[in-house]
Formats: structure tokens, sequence, C-alpha cells
């Protein structure tokens, strides 16, 4: 059995203020639909460079994060190409931009 769906805006919103209670800067850096838009996570290590998660759901519909540009971080222009790659296939995708030097996504619990 899957668990419920969140709608998009709601989940990059939990999102975001996951961090805030973290005092981990993020903003939403594209908005997308509402409803069912993708939703992406760009994570800024600065110096050690960034990665950007895809949410997926797995074969039993549990929601889970993948490397979408691969295990090993890349530069921020190579991470906002990718998200400009994607966004050409689905302009609904949502962005929820996090700086964090640890490289840490925000629904991995606990963050801090």
């Amino acid at each position: 059995m899957s668990d419920p769906r969140l709608k998009s805006k709601l989940l990059v919103q939990a999102g975001a203020r996951l961090c805030s209670q973290r005092a981990v800067p993020a903003m939403v850096t594209r908005r997308g639909d509402p409803d069912a838009g993708a939703v992406y996570i760009k994570i800024n290590g600065f110096d050690r460079g960034c990665a950007v998660l895809s949410q997926i759901r797995m074969e039993d519909g549990r929601l889970a994060w993948l490397r979408a540009t691969g295990e090993a971080t890349v530069s921020e222009a190579d991470a906002d190409a990718y998200i400009d790659r994607q966004a050409k296939y689905d302009p609904d995708l949502w962005v929820l931009e996090v700086e964090d030097r640890e490289g840490r996504n925000p629904f991995d619990d606990p963050m801090v």
C-alpha cells in the first residue's frame, strides 16, 4: 500500500519549514503546478559543490530521493543546467534550494 501523497506545493513548503526550524537557509527558486508538479531539491554546499535530488516513489509507494546529478557533487552551474533541462520537459516542476555546507537533505531525519 502506498503512502498518501502530498500536493507538490505542500511538500516544498514543508521542506522549507524544516530548514527554517533547523536554521538552514532555503528558498523556493521555481514554482510549478501546486498539485502535481515534480519536486527537486538543489543542495548548495558552496565550496563542496551542489547536488540535485529528485523525488521518486519506491515500488511500494514510499517517497524517496534520488541524487539526480550523480553521487559526486557538481558545480552550481551544472546543477542549474540540469534543472533547466528538466524544466524544458516539465515546466510544472518545483525547486527548493537549500544552502547547507554539509549537503544534507531537509527530509532526512535528523538533519541536524
